[in-house]
């Protein structure tokens, strides 16, 4: 029993798993000791492989328990892979619902309703008889300016009736699928627990309002709440396997991976994902976890891949490719788009943010049906004239990316074409714009108003919104715009020194789908502030390898310009906003304070509750929990010396004293509690003692009170700890835990300390 003495927590866990199952190891809104759950984990470890030496049927039992986070790793990929295909092909359907039905089936969106028509010509691929407008299937007309209107009309009730529903059901059934859920995922990586937050039915209400959400043509993308949707895929398969459902460390490795396969999903981005779970939403990646999400990411990319929910065989909607090379030249207006993300992420951030206050702050925060109901009702007034703002942001997006090839019948392709050109088809030089390019140009200026307007009171609504899809068509918007005008100057004056070198009349010198390449990932860049794993994304996602530099170019310099005016990104925002305790790695503490400043109690506080080791009773004890709501007791030597023994939680406690009165026989009120090795041989009259050493935590963790605040702060946040105590030469002094270093950083950044509101 030697080992069990210096391990402390031992074999506590079987002593206290049994009795009573349906204590949680932790509360709600608290944080997890990561120390502890790691040495429980290796506790458990060493168990099963010394068993596995027994017999055959133990062996078989530890590769069992070996290969589930492998098991584990292939549902998440699967269902989080059906999930996404489903919500794919559900938004095509009722995106298109809001404009007209396919008469051959309903169930058909507009491009499956023409793909099996046999009237449809090349050139007017969109209109075939089977498709018809509301108006034309109601009265017959489909042109004029009564079935204009009645498609207005229509257009804007269906939004209504979609984002009504979404929000309704988030209301009555599952409050937490709300929002993009990245920021409350991060949290819950960095230790913190959030109950319902991943369960079922917010898996559920999620996926649907999903949905409905994106259907109803609302400035919002569902690239967010598909990393919550697969963590939830995550949550729900660590259940099956006790390895992960009784440790909680354990179970925030699954949802980093989970999180990776959200994004490869969402993007079919597979090592984008990883690398996006990497960089921004994960607290503690081990090795391990990095193989595994990898694992979960392909599984994903390969179960949607063989839905293929957009009939092209490709992950994603927009899938270019492009021919030309780009020139030096062009590093000026990308690094120019890569300031325009920087300025528009912090413009989003502060404005958002600022939105978010007031909502939180002021009456509005208590009509939540209302405010959706409003914003959807403004939104689709002003998007239905546009006809890039009418159709699904993805699908605009994917209009933007594309070059101009000569079968394209867009509107921005309306160039003045030369009649004397004989060329190959895929390589067409410069031309003059056209009146449609020039009319394209100030629709598309004016929906990058409304997009940069509407986002800002979009995002954090009680209906799920994600942020990528928004950011990333401002930012596609922009950069088209800036790639015309570039083609048309390089058009017309090509003999100027700057094009002399690269532009040749009658070359193909300039793509403008490539600008809004970049300057989408610089807009999302600008508000998220990912470098790697947003350039990643964005070549995946569309496939332009060669491109690779200019992505890199206008993601750092967005970041660079983002950075001056304020480091945290939207997430970061989101969360200090809504006062989660998370502990931002990336963040420097600079101020020379002592533990000593930072430690309960305070001068003038009543004394730190403590135990001591030989003479507290069973009352004492119940009394002290009854009276206060520490999440531990530090025990001492007697109240006199004050000298540190260790630590006990505050249910290991409870439990341990609720079955020591149901099971051992002559435990009372009176009886003395020992933490001590051995208890002294008592008097027959006296009550039987109690004696708690195993569950004592032998090897709390202290520091003393001259301990610089930067190197407290480093502790908590590289071993994931939850309380620290103080001590001078052996003797105990205070307590440090999470939320009082939380508050600390949040007194000397000149914040309201008590914003930071759990335990």
């Amino acid at each position: 029993a030697r080992d069990d003495e210096m391990n402390g927590a031992g074999n506590l866990m079987d002593f206290l798993d049994e009795p009573f199952p349906d204590v949680s190891t932790y509360e709600d809104f608290h944080t997890i000791d990561w120390l502890r759950e790691k040495s429980r984990d290796t506790d458990r470890h060493r168990k099963i492989t010394s068993k596995s030496k027994e017999s055959l049927w133990e062996l078989i039992k530890s590769l069992l328990d070996a290969w589930s986070g492998w098991v584990v790793m292939l549902l998440i990929g699967l269902l989080s892979g059906t999930l996404a295909g489903v919500i794919d092909l559900a938004v095509d359907w009722m995106t298109d619902l809001k404009e007209g039905v396919c008469l051959s089936a309903f169930w058909y969106s507009h491009e499956q309703c023409c793909w099996t028509s046999n009237e449809t010509t090349f050139d007017d691929r969109d209109k075939c008889p089977q498709w018809q407008k509301w108006a034309e299937l109601m009265t017959g007309h489909a042109e004029g300016a009564g079935a204009y209107v009645l498609n207005y009309f229509l257009y804007i009730l269906w939004a209504l009736l979609f984002s009504f529903l979404a929000v309704s059901l988030v209301r009555v059934f599952a409050p937490y699928a709300c929002g993009s859920g990245i920021p409350e995922i991060k949290t819950i990586l960095s230790g913190f627990i959030i109950r319902g937050y991943l369960g079922k039915w917010t898996l559920l209400i999620k996926t649907v309002t999903l949905v409905l959400a994106v259907s109803s043509g609302l400035s919002l993308g569902k690239e967010g709440p598909l990393v919550h949707v697969a963590c939830c895929c995550g949550n729900l398969f660590c259940s099956l396997f006790s390895k992960y459902s009784k440790n909680e460390g354990k179970r925030r490795e699954v949802l980093s991976a989970a999180a990776a396969a959200g994004v490869s999903v969402a993007f079919g981005a597979p090592i984008g994902g990883v690398l996006f779970s990497l960089e921004e939403v994960s607290y503690y990646f081990p090795l391990k976890t990095l193989w595994r999400s990898f694992f979960a990411a392909l599984v994903a990319a390969f179960t949607l891949r063989s839905i293929n929910p957009f009939g092209n065989s490709r992950l994603v909607l927009f899938y270019v490719e492009y021919h030309t090379p780009w020139y030096m030249a062009e590093l000026v207006p990308f690094i120019l788009l890569g300031v325009f993300g920087g300025l528009w992420g912090t413009l989003f951030i502060r404005a958002n943010i600022a939105w978010c206050r007031r909502r939180k702050t002021t009456q509005l925060g208590k009509y939540p049906v209302l405010e959706v109901i409003a914003v959807t009702g403004i939104t689709a007034l002003l998007a239905y004239p546009n006809p890039y703002t009418r159709r699904s942001t993805s699908e605009l997006i994917s209009e933007l990316f594309n070059d101009c090839g000569a079968l394209e019948s867009s509107q921005l392709c309306d160039y003045v074409n030369n009649p004397n050109m004989s060329r190959p088809v895929d390589d067409i030089p410069d031309r003059p714009a056209g009146p449609g390019v020039y009319n394209a140009l100030w629709q598309l200026t004016l929906a990058l108003i409304f997009k940069i307007v509407i986002t800002i009171f979009t995002f954090g609504m009680k209906i799920p919104s994600g942020l990528f899809i928004p950011s990333m068509a401002v930012g596609a918007i922009a950069g088209r715009i800036v790639g015309i005008a570039v083609e048309q100057m390089a058009y017309h004056h090509h003999d100027w020194i700057i094009f002399k070198n690269w532009c040749r009349p009658g070359a193909d010198c300039v793509t403008p789908g490539l600008y809004a390449m970049v300057g989408a990932a610089a807009c999302l860049g600008g508000v998220t502030r990912m470098t790697v794993s947003l350039v990643v994304i964005m070549f995946e996602l569309t496939g332009g390898l060669e491109y690779i530099v200019p992505l890199m170019a206008a993601a750092v310099t967005s970041k660079w310009v983002a950075d001056a005016f304020g480091k945290e990104g939207i997430y970061e925002s989101h969360i200090l906003l809504n006062g989660y305790p998370y502990l931002d790695v990336r963040d420097e503490f600079t101020h020379r304070t002592l533990a000593t400043d930072v430690m309960r109690p305070r001068r003038n506080d009543p004394p730190l509750a403590v135990l001591t080791q030989d003479s507290t009773t069973v009352e004492d004890v119940e009394t002290l929990i009854k009276d206060t709501d520490y999440n531990g007791f530090p025990v001492v030597v007697s109240r006199e010396s004050e000298r540190l023994i260790g630590f006990v939680q505050r249910r290991d406690l409870t439990l341990a004293i609720k079955n020591a009165r149901q099971k051992q026989d002559g435990v009372v009120s009176s009886s003395v509690v020992y933490f001590t090795e051995d208890a002294p041989q008592l008097p027959a009259s006296n009550p039987q003692p109690l004696k708690l050493r195993r569950i004592l935590n032998l090897s709390p963790f202290t520091v003393t009170d001259h301990t610089p605040m930067e190197t407290v702060v480093d502790i908590f946040r590289k071993l994931g700890l939850r309380q620290c105590l103080v001590t001078r030469s052996g003797r105990l002094l205070g307590i440090i835990t999470k939320k009082d270093v939380l508050r600390h950083m949040a007194q000397m950044m000149n914040q309201d300390p008590e914003s930071i509101m759990f335990n």
